[in-house]
């Protein structure tokens, strides 16, 4: 089995990742960075969105290239981690969320391109992603079951909400946000949850609250608090993938949803 897994802002690295070796995939979309090594004694994948030192920037993530390597290098399933706002003010900070919706509305990538795999006309597979729910739901029990055995406070559900970047949102986009159900807000895993679907690989996502949104509480905490709190999220998120990664390896792996093709 080999697991993909994605990391963003705070975590540019994975831990004790044994036989870590770094390999440039060439893609239809562009290289992409890939570092496979063993994590938790399992075969993984990892992906830096961001790469080492933060050096590309929210619209600057190549989502495309990232999956399509993912894919073309055989994973079986892909974990991703995000740090994020809180929109529901009852989200303690410094605890997890496991999503199990999405709130993606204008489905594009940072350049206004449609976010899809299927960019050509006529190309082979080229069709429509139709699902109840975008995130696995046995790769979502693996993480609870991960987080609860390291001993961290994990959201059973909630909706990510996939904001542009790098800019934060203002109060009035966030009430909106909130008035939608979202649950808390970042600015890379919309792309990441369509991409993985639409090249039918199971795919998570966990989120670890850093702050509350713009206007969710009365009082902007200081910006020293977020920091603080990015710098904590990379032990969080590497505990409760050390303890998942185990339990992946007895769930099934059906991707989620169909596809309705044309060829």
């Amino acid at each position: 089995m080999r697991i993909g897994i994605i990391t963003g802002s705070g975590t540019y690295a994975l831990p004790d990742f044994a036989d870590a070796h770094a390999v440039e995939v060439a893609t239809e979309f562009g290289p992409a960075t890939i570092t496979e090594g063993r994590f938790a004694g399992v075969d993984v994948l990892h992906v830096s969105r961001h790469l080492a030192g933060h050096r590309r920037l929210s619209h600057q993530v190549t989502h495309q290239a990232n999956i399509a390597a993912l894919r073309d290098r055989g994973v079986d399933a892909i974990l991703a981690v995000t740090v994020c706002g809180a929109v529901d003010p009852t989200v303690p900070l410094g605890s997890l969320i496991v999503f199990d919706d999405l709130h993606f509305l204008v489905n594009r990538l940072a350049d206004g391109s449609i976010c899809t795999l299927h960019t050509e006309p006529g190309r082979a597979g080229r069709g429509h992603w139709i699902f109840e729910q975008p995130f696995h739901a046995g790769l979502r029990a693996a993480l609870l079951v991960g987080a609860a055995e390291a001993g961290l406070e994990a959201r059973d559900g909630g909706c990510y909400g996939h904001v542009d970047g790098p800019r934060f949102n203002t109060k009035a986009e966030i009430r909106t946000l909130a008035a939608a159900g979202v649950t808390a807000v970042s600015q890379t895993a919309g792309p990441e949850t369509v991409l993985a679907g639409e090249a039918e690989i199971p795919f998570a996502l966990l989120g670890y609250a850093t702050d509350y949104a713009n206007g969710v509480v009365d009082e902007l905490a200081p910006v020293e608090d977020l920091v603080a709190l990015v710098e904590a999220s990379p032990q969080a998120f590497a505990a409760t993938l050390a303890a998942a990664l185990p339990h992946v390896a007895h769930t099934d792996l059906t991707p989620v949803g169909s596809h309705f093709r044309f060829d």
